[in-house]
């Protein structure tokens, strides 16, 4: 029998994260969205199943990137800024997989 008042916490980093300032945990969740969206890039090829659009210019540049993976029946839309998006090109591999004709203004 458990003991009264004991709970298991599953992910303490996420129980503590009220106590982190709101800039950590942002860029803690983008980190995290560009990882997955770097694992899915490659999985999946890039090329033709990815686009990559410039939605705003003012008052901050914001990008529209859409990933395809048809063998799963799956579309993925993020919008990312300017820093966002040269952080995940800045890896070799994705840039390859990318290219740049998938840019567009």
């Amino acid at each position: 029998m458990k003991a009264r008042g004991s709970y298991k916490i599953a992910n303490r980093t996420r129980a503590l994260d009220g106590l982190i300032d709101p800039l950590g945990r942002s860029e803690r969740r983008v980190q995290r969205i560009l990882e997955s969206l770097r694992t899915e890039i490659l999985e999946g090829g890039g090329g033709p199943n990815l686009r990559i659009r410039q939605v705003f210019r003012t008052p901050r540049e914001i990008f529209r990137l859409e990933l395809e993976l048809p063998q799963l029946g799956y579309q993925r839309t993020t919008l990312l800024d300017r820093d966002a998006l040269e952080e995940l090109l800045a890896e070799d591999a994705i840039r390859a997989v990318v290219g740049m004709s998938s840019l567009e203004s």
